[in-house]
């Protein structure tokens, strides 16, 4: 599908991020299926929609609406919050991620352990998070039978990657159509991670600090296909020493600009940032390199 085919609200010149996530403007105004987007369009509008899940839930449904989406339903139990967004064509669940002033938020971060699953060994705290969810999330989905979509940022990617399991497993008419993450950190076992068979688009910024726990000597893999963005904003697949190298890069340019590397790169603004980036060279014509096994749609 053509990439001018979609309205997008913000015309050039480009503007500045939104200082906050409820002074947004989502990009794309939907009167289309998502599946109709192209990757790099799916990937701006979840990363959009994951950094909106941050305002509060009057803001919420405003901007949701104002791109195209009817129906949001906000989803909370105990700190844990969610939403579940849609108009007739999809549906939508975006978890939110973490914030430092909720306590459960912290806790269900530090909570490094593993638990059993119904497929696997998967982190206890995130695990917990879901669980407080879902009783009334699946209330709000078990006779949807439109296209299922998932996102988040951080702890809420992770809780993204645990409710499309969940979706998965409990009997719904439609199942999970893909995920997007958005520097989420590594959730469960091997089994638990390759339990889902559908795409999962998981970008990881540079530096970002996050999708690098709980590490790997914990027995813990990540969810889905990484996409790397190097130390300039690109998809890049380098691995390896070449992989250390351009993150020392780029700590070193943040620290010339007085930021710390890891935490910033965490950010969901840099995130937007360069998906648009990569969205208005997709849009004006410019050959945009994939990941290997990413198709264009």
């Amino acid at each position: 599908m053509n990439a001018r085919s979609f309205r997008w609200s913000r015309m050039q010149p480009r503007k500045p991020e939104a200082s906050t996530p409820a002074e947004m403007v989502l990009t794309l105004k939907l009167d289309k299926p998502i599946s109709d987007l192209t990757w790099i369009q799916k990937s701006l509008l979840f990363a959009e929609l994951s950094r909106l899940s941050y305002a509060s839930p009057e803001a919420v449904a405003k901007i949701a609406y104002h791109a195209g989406f009817d129906r949001c339903d906000d989803v909370e139990h105990d700190g844990a919050e969610g939403y579940v967004l849609g108009n007739r064509h999809d549906c939508i669940i975006v978890c939110r991620g973490t914030e430092p002033n909720q306590w459960n938020d912290i806790r269900a971060d530090a909570n490094a352990w593993t638990i059993a699953s119904e497929v696997g060994r998967v982190h206890s705290g995130f695990y917990t998070e879901v669980n407080d969810l879902w009783p009334k999330l699946e209330n709000k989905i078990k006779e949807n039978q439109l296209p299922l979509w998932f996102a988040g940022h951080s702890l809420g990617g992770a809780m993204a990657g645990i409710c499309a399991v969940r979706c998965k497993l409990a009997p719904i008419p439609s199942d999970p159509k893909a995920i997007f993450t958005y520097g989420a950190p590594r959730i469960g076992d091997r089994k638990y991670a390759s339990f889902l068979k559908i795409k999962h688009y998981r970008w990881v910024n540079n530096n970002d600090v996050v999708p690098r726990v709980p590490p790997i000597w914990l027995g813990y893999h990540h969810m889905g296909q990484e996409i790397y963005l190097n130390r300039y904003g690109r998809i890049s697949s380098i691995k390896s020493w070449l992989r250390v190298h351009d993150r020392f890069r780029g700590l070193l340019t943040s620290l010339r600009l007085w930021k710390l590397d890891y935490l910033s790169d965490h950010s969901m603004v840099e995130y937007i940032s360069h998906i648009r980036a990569l969205f208005e060279q997709e849009l004006s014509g410019r050959k945009l390199r994939k990941p290997r096994h990413v198709p264009s749609q």
